[in-house]
């Protein structure tokens, strides 16, 4: 089976011969394949089905959520951006989210659980943006996508597309799993539910002025290696690079900046700009978090010279 669900004989594998790819009025994609002259064949190429969630991998859930999903739409193919993310942090599921989303191509779906309020009155929500499709808890890990596109969300209220029976602790499996797989088999977006006005939007991605020279802002996530990954990006602090910067960060100061890890002495923390374009705070083969005692929510000061 290859990306698009269609079997090397049956699509892909003679392409070249006899088949290509085109559009229909709704805008899903489809090989043409032709058989025996003059008759043809259609295969449906689904869109990819992203999952982030902070499940981790020692648990049945994600696993749970493909079922559904390939019970429902068999073709479907599906991707792992991550099920590490820190349990309930939602603004490090907004990062995450933020930043992998832009790689993928038109059309996918990408599913974000991160939910500590599952149960609750928080709405389930469908949004529509940068041509690709996000279904997560309206609880704020949708924020960077919100913030910086124009978006049509939508509350996932159409019992169709979900699970026979919902339950109040597992919606990742009841609501968004099928709503990706029904949306990936071509349901429109305006079938699951009426529109919304007022998503939840947290402040994770914009630093405050706080003095003529002073930002105000937070770590965002802790990446794998420790790098404590701030909200400051290059596009809007273009200084940090070329002007000296102090970055308070608890009862720590780093006033060093590099071009890269091995720049920096061992046991220093310095701050550089990431492969994402935010200002980390780094320890060269170690961990920046474990030696400031900060993480994910913690606060920090930026003061540009």
């Amino acid at each position: 089976m290859n990306a698009g669900g269609i079997s090397e004989r049956a699509g892909y594998g003679r392409r070249e011969r006899c088949g290509h790819f085109r559009e229909d009025r709704s805008g899903r994609v489809m090989i043409e394949i032709e058989t025996r002259g003059t008759h043809e064949t259609y295969f449906y190429l689904m869109p990819l089905i992203t999952l982030t969630t902070d499940f981790g991998e020692t648990d049945h859930f994600a696993g749970v959520m493909k079922g559904v999903i390939l019970s429902l739409a068999p073709r479907a193919t599906i991707v792992d951006i991550t099920h590490g993310v820190t349990p309930f942090e939602t603004a490090e599921a907004a990062f995450t989210i933020g930043e992998a989303a832009r790689y993928f191509p038109k059309k996918t779906i990408h599913v974000v659980v991160v939910d500590p309020g599952v149960g609750s009155e928080r709405r389930p929500i469908l949004v529509e943006a940068e041509g690709q499709y996000f279904l997560a808890p309206d609880n704020g890990v949708l924020s960077l996508i919100l913030a910086r596109s124009r978006c049509k969300v939508r509350r996932l209220a159409n019992r169709r597309f979900q699970l026979k029976e919902v339950s109040n602790t597992f919606h990742g499996r009841d609501i968004f799993a099928p709503a990706a797989a029904h949306l990936a088999r071509g349901a429109k977006p305006a079938q699951f539910g009426p529109l919304v006005n007022d998503p939840l939007r947290t402040p994770i991605g914009e630093p405050t002025r706080i003095g003529t020279r002073c930002w105000a802002g937070a770590v965002m996530k802790v990446d794998r290696f420790g790098n404590l990954i701030t909200n400051y990006h290059v596009s809007r602090f273009p200084q940090v690079q070329t002007r000296p910067i102090v970055l308070n960060a608890g009862v720590h100061t780093v006033e060093k900046v590099v071009r890269c890890y091995a720049e920096a002495e061992p046991g220093t923390p310095v701050a550089l700009v990431g492969s994402s374009g935010y200002l980390e705070i780094a320890l060269n083969q170690g961990s920046a978090a474990k030696a400031l005692g900060l993480g994910t929510g913690a606060s920090l000061e930026l003061s540009i010279y």
